[in-house]
């Protein structure tokens, strides 16, 4: 089976599910976290690098807020409970987004967890939240900017491989497979630069029911996949 180096998943329908099994929107955050365990292991067990997990987009904030509270909640819950496990299993936790106006309890979750794992050499798990593709690379532009005006930066050695250190992702290859589960067939403002080349899958799974069954089946549609690059 051929595996990506670098995996993203969009984990999409967790309020979907909770109210399909009769329960309020939050609950499926639970049910969804439960899954990403399994997920997060197995990627890494079958040979993934580097695991990109949009979990909550700058567009997220329109949502209610006990809902938005529960789900920052549990984020802080889920970094703490098994931060060990991520270091035991050498895997470095790094967050994509703006964290500076998260809720305390869950930017400090994010800072130990970066902390503890830094030297973890083995895999890489990069978080995404509140993150939104656009802003990240009006971000990265603007930085850019005060670069050259500051003399640190030549506008003319500016390129793609100097534009990707000013993105979030700096260090990491880009996206080869992204997954969306859900059957919502859209993007939706995630690492728009790095899966410029990407393979994506669809899939009508709802987070919370996705198990490693899928992830396989995942992995044998990219198998079968002739990644072109713009060739012939």
């Amino acid at each position: 089976m051929k595996v990506p180096i670098h995996l993203a998943i969009i984990l999409d329908g967790n309020g979907r599910w909770a109210l399909k099994n009769g329960f309020i929107r939050s609950i499926g955050h639970k049910y969804g976290a439960n899954a990403l365990k399994e997920i997060v292991s197995y990627s890494f067990e079958l040979g993934v690098k580097y695991l990109s997990l949009y979990c909550f987009s700058t567009e997220n904030w329109k949502r209610d807020k006990n809902e938005i509270d529960y789900l920052f909640s549990l984020i802080s819950q889920y970094l703490n409970k098994y931060c060990n496990d991520f270091i035991n299993k050498k895997i470095k936790v790094i967050f994509s987004g703006d964290l500076s106006i998260l809720p305390n309890e869950t930017k400090l979750a994010c800072d130990m967890v970066s902390l503890k794992s830094k030297n973890c050499d083995k895999f890489i798990l990069n978080i995404c939240l509140n993150y939104g593709s656009k802003n990240e690379i009006i971000r990265a532009t603007t930085n850019i900017a005060k670069d050259v005006k500051n003399g640190l930066l030549n506008e003319m050695d500016i390129d793609e491989n100097t534009f990707e250190k000013y993105l979030y992702s700096n260090g990491l290859p880009n996206v080869d497979f992204l997954i969306r589960t859900s059957n919502e067939k859209r993007l939706s403002n995630f690492m728009l630069w790095q899966i410029s080349y990407a393979e994506i899958y669809f899939c009508k799974t709802l987070w919370p029911e996705f198990t490693k069954k899928d992830l396989e089946k995942a992995f044998v549609e990219y198998g079968k996949r002739n990644r072109r690059y713009g060739g012939v």
